[in-house]
């Protein structure tokens, strides 16, 4: 698979072919990738959203007025859910929202993610991730030719402190190391950034079956 590879300085960039790295054909890994990010949603979830009922409000447990005679509707307790300060009726309760994402599903759909951004042309290889001096200013002017608008996302093995002191303060640039990469942040940000080294990593996960 062939995709854009940037000098250091992004100045310069060609097209490259990456060994290794899988091209997905057709629909291949579309489920896996919508059930990773679903469950990755779900599992965010706290669960914690409680009403009480009418067994949990406080409130006398007689009979608010004879059953006839009144002209009015019979009420049998306060506590009833038609009346202001009753129980709530059918209100959510503490649950676990967690879905469990077999390892085979997350690799696929981290596949499927880089697959899509390399067809996109939003996935690319950069020599190295460093700078010379950490200036936020002068990086920042280098990020605005290569990459117009939408977010940034670096990944790289380890990263070098000036470029971390140098892009840390610029709001669309993340960075993530290449062993926690997943297909939520692939598919989240704009354009992805991969270190020549860190590249090879990933598609050592991608193929290492007991990962």
């Amino acid at each position: 698979m062939k995709l854009n590879f940037y000098s250091s300085d992004f100045s310069s960039h060609s097209e490259s072919d990456i060994p290794g790295l899988i091209s997905l054909d057709g629909d291949r890994g579309v489920s896996a990738l919508k059930q990773y990010l679903v469950a990755l949603e779900a599992n965010l979830r706290q669960g914690n959203a409680c009403t009480k009922d009418r067994g949990d409000v406080s409130g006398t447990g007689k009979k608010p007025y004879r059953q006839k005679g009144t002209g009015m509707a019979r009420q049998g307790s306060k506590r009833s859910p038609i009346w202001a300060g009753g129980g709530v009726v059918f209100g959510p309760k503490p649950r676990d929202y967690s879905q469990k994402i077999n390892k085979r599903v997350k690799r696929l759909a981290l596949m499927r993610a880089l697959s899509d951004k390399a067809s996109e042309g939003t996935l690319s290889v950069v020599d190295r991730l460093t700078c010379d001096e950490p200036k936020t200013k002068k990086f920042n002017i280098l990020l605005e030719k290569a990459f117009q608008g939408g977010s940034i996302l670096f990944v790289d093995d380890s990263f070098n402190a000036n470029f971390v002191l140098a892009s840390r303060n610029i709001e669309r640039v993340f960075m993530i190391d290449s062993n926690s990469l997943n297909a939520f942040d692939v598919v989240r940000h704009g354009n992805v950034i991969i270190s020549d080294n860190a590249i090879k990593t990933v598609i050592s996960r991608l193929t290492d079956r007991e990962e």
